[in-house]
């Protein structure tokens, strides 16, 4: 599995909406930004050269390949849950994807808030709400609830998206804006199908029998070839002052 590739095909999820909210809070005019969960550096490759970025993850593995992607980015391995910056130090703080993987999501935004300056935006721009997954045709329901029970087999929340308004309010970050993010009419190509099932048979292999699997493969490649396969989850972003 390819991380890098996984992560750049979601960050193209959201580059409109990223986009749209770095042009509202001033992203140019910004001294210090600050990416928390960074992996391997999808979206710092786009920023490093317009400001002056700061990236942090726990995983050492993908900070190496952020400092390939974002070379200019001073990047530190750290936890979230006690972010290891000074308060007040950033103009922007961001996440993406990150928050379902968190233990105490709430700290995680308290941390984020504790560092980010008076004045300066606190921006959560993709939680998933995997309990509202919709799949269609009907043969294809099942994937959708193994998918989500693998990701809380891993330790992550599924449904955070639907309670992320909540934590910035309990997290005392005055929101702006706040909702689902649209998602894409277009038809994904060959190239992200495969992408996405490489992740679902990452998170499946072991515990769903690989003749399940196959099945659940050939059913979603013949219904989006006959143009009947529906695949939604509610996704949803939030940002704010301190």
């Amino acid at each position: 599995m390819n991380w890098h590739t996984r992560f750049a095909q979601q960050a193209n999820w959201t580059r409109d909406l990223r986009n749209y909210i770095f042009e509202k809070v001033g992203l140019k005019d910004a001294q210090r930004v600050l990416e928390v969960g960074c992996g391997t550096g999808a979206i710092l490759s786009e920023l490093h050269k317009q400001v002056n970025t700061y990236g942090l993850d726990l995983n050492p593995t993908a900070l190496a390949e952020c400092r390939v992607h974002a070379p200019d980015t001073s990047l530190v391995q750290g936890d979230v849950l006690q972010l290891p910056y000074l308060n007040k130090s950033f103009d922007i703080v961001y996440s993406h994807f990150l928050l379902l993987w968190v233990s105490d999501p709430l700290q995680a935004l308290l941390e984020m808030r504790r560092i980010t300056r008076v004045g300066g935006y606190v921006i959560a721009f993709a939680e998933p709400d995997y309990f509202k997954r919709v799949d269609q045709p009907d043969e294809l329901i099942p994937l959708g609830k193994w998918q989500t029970e693998a990701l809380i087999r891993q330790g992550a929340n599924p449904g955070i998206g639907a309670q992320l308004a909540e934590l910035f309010f309990e997290a005392r970050i005055t929101i702006i804006e706040t909702g689902l993010i649209k998602s894409q009419e277009r038809e994904p190509s060959a190239e992200e199908w495969e992408i996405e099932w490489d992740v679902i048979e990452s998170d499946l292999t072991g515990w769903i029998a690989n003749s399940n699997i196959k099945r659940m493969k050939h059913i979603d490649k013949e219904a989006r070839e006959h143009k009947r396969r529906v695949l939604k989850v509610p996704t949803y972003f939030a940002w704010g002052r301190v």
